[in-house]
Formats: C-alpha cells, structure tokens, sequence
C-alpha cells in the first residue's frame, strides 16, 4: 500500500472515497432532518433553532492542534486535525471536527487547498476548496454592501461629518489580487462620487469575518457589527456601522453565513467548517458557534488554531476561549522532520536527504512552542507527521530528543493510513489529558494596557527582547486610551514563518526587537490588530500560481485543486 499512495494526489483520493448521504451522518451525532438545511446530499448547515436545543447540554472536551512555525515545505496541520478525529472515533470516542473555511485567494494561489490530504480528508473536497455553502461571498457582499452605503452617505450630503481621508474601512474580494491594494475611487465627476484613495483587502483578512467567527449567535453577530468602526469625523471621533444605522442590513445579508456547515471525512467523522479569518492577520480560528456546537454534539472536539503556535495557538487562547469562555483541555504540536530540518538551516531543494545535525538543531524551534503551550497551564503533545522522504534515523532521534525532554509524543501517519495512522496520537493525548494537570490561564489581563499586552506577547510567546513602537503606533496608543479601548484583547500581524517579525529569522531566534508600526481597531471582532513586519492584508499571486493546474472534466469533476 505504502508506495502507490504516494503517486495517488488528493483529489483523486477524494474523488474515489465514498460519501455518505449529510443526513446519515448528522443522525450520528443526533441531529434531524428539521434540524438541517441542506445544501445538496453531502453538506447542510444546522439552522439556528437548532444551536438554540444544543446549547442546555452539556460540553464536551476542546482539544486545539497547532503547530511549529510553518514552512514552504508544509505542516500538514489539518491533515493531523482530521487524521486524530478519525482515529479518536476508531478507538470509541464520540469526536467531531471543527475547522476553517478555505480562502479561494490562497487555494488558487500558493496553498493549494485546505481540507486535509492523503487519507484524512473532509469531503466534498472540491466544494469545500471552491464556493462551498457561499458563506465567503456573503462576507464579501456585506463588506462590500458597507463599502457602498459609506461613498452613498458622503455623496448625500454627509451628515455624520466623515472625514473622506480619514474612511478606514476597505472593500474585499475573496482573491490574491495586488492591484488592487491602492485604489483612487469616484473619479468622473460629481454624479460619480467624491474622489478619494481606498483600498482592498483579501475577505478573509474582513472585520466581518473576524465579527462572524467570534459572535455567539445572531443578536450578538448584529451588536458587534453595529460597534465596528469605519472611519473618524472632522473631530476625528470614530463613526461605527451604529451611527450609518446599517447593522440590520448588514446582519440580513449574513444570516445563513453565520449557521455551521456539516460536512465529513473519508471515515464518515462528522466535521463542522465554518469561517477562516487569517490568521497572521486576523485571529486564525473558526467560528465559536461552530466549534460550541461541536462540543455539544460530541465527546471531544478536534479543531486548529492557523500556522504556528505563536500565531494561531496564542489568539485562540487569548481572544477566541476568553471571549467564548471555554478552555481546551490539550493542545497537539504539529511538527515535521522537513520543517524542523529547515529551522536547522537547510534549503527547501535539500529536504529529502537525511541531516540528521539540521535537524537536532532545528529542535529549538519546536522546544519554544511546547514551553509556550506549558505557560499557558495547559498539556502538550507533539505529533510528528511522518513524510514518506522521513528516514528511520531522523524519525528516531526526534523521538528520543522528545522523551528525554519528557514530551509526550506520537509518530502519526495519518496521511497515508487515516485515522488508523492517528491512534497511538489518539491514546497519548488521552492518557495526558487524564493524568496532566490543566491549570489554563491567559498570559495577560485585559485590564493591562495595550502596550503591556503587546509587550507580553513578544516576550512570553516569540521570546523576543522588547517592542519598538513607532511614532504613529505610540499616538494611537494614546488615542485608544482616551476612546475607551485599551481594554480589548491584543491581535498580533506577523509573519508565521518566523517566532520574530522578521520571516528570515528561521529557528528560535533571540535577543530580537519586534517593530509595531501602527494599530487597527476591531472593535467588533473585540480586539486591536497590531500591525508588524510587512503582513500583507491583500496577498498577491506567485509566478506559477496553483489556478494554472486547475481544470474540471467534461463531466464538471474537479481536476489539479491540490
């Protein structure tokens, strides 16, 4: 079996994997007909009178898979998500899975898709990766739809005094496109708007998709899109989706968008996908509703925060369990022979042959991530996600390094054998979760100032030295007092390659200074992005991009998605 897999891509073993009907997968977990709309045979959403029945029962266990800074050469961090929800249902346990939505900028781009690979997949595949239930495109319109009724309101007369260079909030588009970072729009004369620079961003890097994936239900969804800020009046007092008084149209445009998706894997494990802000930008974590109701139907829930711990992990810990108010009862460290050899030093050409010292020295990498998990008060598992180029000799010194460290860990391999590849994970993380002790605490307060918020970030989680602020960031900080927001949580935009704000900085780099060049506030989503490095919010293509390998079949079947 082991070698013709490795000629078998993703697509072509999801296409051949049988699925079966949404409505037999939902009767597992104890959900009706009436209880789903479905969307086709093999995807529904569950409807909003349905997270209402589940939310008197009882929770069950959160476990969060991370990972070490991610590489080109691949983490494999939601194949290992969906491999141990699979294996976890092998050995008995009740488990769903609750991971993001697919941005179609980045699955046309450089990533290829999203949904797993190999054997541990989540199926429709194709549809997850394209315009699955069009909870993206609703996004994009509502952002888009407050885009419109902003330039309307300048053109009309402009009651609430917007300062026109001064509007903060950007349209969106669901796609890599760097032409349109800067944009001058209006142009034409006075029947065609007021002359002003704008600008895109990429809809998953959207306040609304952030508001969506942290909102507990839709009368929270409409207060947190009514408190989102979008540009500052001639006083420079900001002006919210409030004061235009757009929230209910907003919210209307978003009502289907905010109920979970069910969907499968290969296994038949029962998966929720629903919402993907980025995660080196925005906070990296599906929605609470979907991984809340998750918890209500199963016994133990599998879900990722994006790219490595210090990214994903620390925002879900910080912003998505404090403001849900749940805790993870474990978290899983993703790391690969390939990545952690690269951390060492060598070239992505160079991977497949052994280099055994590459790697030892690249175990520093991985060492901080676990240190970060453990001062958060919460276990940690390491999953190796073996790779075919893996020798015996590499995979062996990781296991012994990780156990004289006393680490738990678990060689998964889950790529080529699914959910079978992920049950010595499976009963590792069981047996820590039952004999570690979980003692979950945030790093910070809220009620420490922003800058001290930032300042523990750095150091606790990237082991960085200081934070430098610039002279518009230290204003903002001053201004964002004065405004009342000094209590909100602290989201992070950096780089994921690097624990540093500098992406060549492979390793565990030390003794670093990480720049803050300016603040955005999030008032709805709840929390200040602080802006580092040169975090694109509209991503641009590669030269060869992934589209070029895509193509469908004179019977509409995908082809090249991954």
């Amino acid at each position: 079996m082991g070698m013709e897999i490795e000629y078998k891509s993703d697509i072509e073993i999801a296409q051949e994997a049988k699925m079966k009907p949404i409505l037999e997968i939902a009767e597992k977990i104890g959900l009706l007909e009436e209880d789903l709309e479905l969307f086709g045979k093999f995807k529904a959403k569950i409807s909003n009178e349905a997270l209402k029945k589940l939310q008197s029962k009882e929770s069950g266990k959160i476990i969060l898979v991370t990972s070490i800074n991610p590489t080109p050469a691949g983490e494999g961090k939601s194949t290992v998500t969906v491999g141990l929800a699979d294996a976890f249902n092998r050995i008995g346990k009740k488990t769903m899975i609750a991971m993001r939505e697919p941005s179609l900028g980045p699955t046309m781009g450089i990533k290829g898709g999203a949904t797993g690979g190999g054997y541990s997949q989540v199926l429709p595949m194709e549809d997850i990766n394209l315009h699955f239930t069009g909870d993206l495109h609703a996004i994009t319109t509502a952002n888009n739809a407050l885009a419109a009724l902003i330039d309307n309101h300048m053109q009309q007369g402009n009651e609430l005094r917007i300062d026109q260079r001064r509007i903060v909030w950007k349209r969106a588009v669901d796609l890599n496109d760097r032409a349109l970072r800067k944009v001058i729009i209006g142009l034409g004369g006075p029947l065609q708007g007021i002359p002003r620079e704008d600008g895109f961003d990429i809809t998953v890097a959207s306040e609304i998709m952030a508001v969506l994936c942290l909102a507990t239900d839709l009368k929270d969804l409409k207060a947190r899109l009514s408190r989102m800020v979008i540009a500052y009046n001639e006083q420079k007092e900001p002006v919210t989706v409030g004061d235009l008084g757009v929230e209910g149209a907003l919210t209307l445009l978003l009502k289907d968008a905010v109920k979970p998706n069910l969907v499968q894997t290969i296994e038949h494990t029962p998966a929720l996908i629903h919402g993907g802000p980025f995660a080196n930008i925005a906070h990296g974590c599906n929605s609470v509703i979907a991984t809340v109701a998750a918890s209500k139907l199963a016994d133990y829930v599998i879900t990722e925060g994006g790219f490595g711990a210090d990214l994903g992990a620390e925002k879900f810990l910080h912003i998505k369990s404090r403001s849900a108010g749940f805790k993870p009862e474990a978290v899983v460290i993703v790391a690969t022979i390939r990545a952690l050899k690269m951390h060492g030093g060598v070239a992505k050409t160079d991977l497949a042959k052994e280099n055994v010292p590459a790697l030892t020295l690249g175990f520093a990498n991985l060492q901080k991530h676990i240190e970060t998990v453990r001062s958060f008060g919460l276990p940690a598992v390491v999953a190796i996600n073996k790779f075919i180029s893996d020798t015996k000799s590499e995979v062996q010194t990781l296991l012994e390094w990780c156990k004289r460290e006393n680490i738990p860990v678990a060689l998964t391999e889950v790529w080529e054998k699914g959910g079978e590849g992920g049950i010595e994970l499976a009963q590792t993380l069981l047996k820590v979760i039952d004999t570690e002790e979980n003692h979950f605490h945030p790093l910070y307060e809220l009620s420490d100032s922003i800058e001290e918020k930032v300042r523990t970030i750095v150091q606790k989680v990237y082991g960085g030295k200081d934070v430098d602020f610039s002279p518009k960031a230290k204003k903002q900080l001053v201004d964002f007092e004065k405004l009342g927001w000094s209590h909100l949580a602290v989201c992070m935009a950096k780089t994921q390659y690097s624990l540093s704000d500098d992406p060549g900085k492979l390793g565990r780099p030390t003794d670093f200074t990480v720049t803050v060049r300016e603040f955005k506030p999030s008032i709805g989503a709840g929390f200040i992005v602080a802006l580092t490095g040169e975090v694109m919010t509209m991503p641009g293509l590669p030269k060869k991009p992934a589209a070029l390998n895509m193509d469908v079949d004179e019977n509409g079947n995908a082809v090249g998605l991954f």
